[in-house]
């Protein structure tokens, strides 16, 4: 799920993808409380957090985090899938992650520009 938004993001789907340009979409996620991992990931999986000050690296489990803000979740996946330059920012402001189903985004319909 992570890489496909991933390209989304980054419009590599599109015929005039150019690495340097802006040309990604907008995605909107919704449901995300219901993802899930394979193996272990569950129970070994960590996430990170470190201010800079020596001794002060915080560790969260997997479980925590789903339980607590699963949007961080699929949020860190995708932002470490982007290129990591001065467009990252810009990419992950169009992702729009949402628990539930219903969303300020439901008049939005999805296009399909490739029939």
């Amino acid at each position: 799920l992570a890489t496909d938004i991933a390209k989304k993001l980054l419009g590599k789907h599109k015929p005039y993808y150019c690495d340097f340009w802006d040309c990604g979409d907008y995605v909107v996620v919704e449901n995300i409380e219901n993802i899930s991992v394979s193996g272990w990931k569950e129970l070994k999986k960590m996430y990170y957090d470190y201010s800079g000050y020596k001794g002060n690296l915080k560790t969260t489990k997997y479980i925590d985090v789903m339980k607590k803000n699963p949007e961080r979740i699929l949020k860190e996946a995708v932002r470490w899938m982007l290129s990591k330059n001065k467009l990252r920012d810009k990419r992950m402001k169009r992702l729009k992650l949402v628990v539930g189903t219903t969303t300020q985004y439901d008049n939005f319909k999805p296009l399909n520009l490739y029939k």
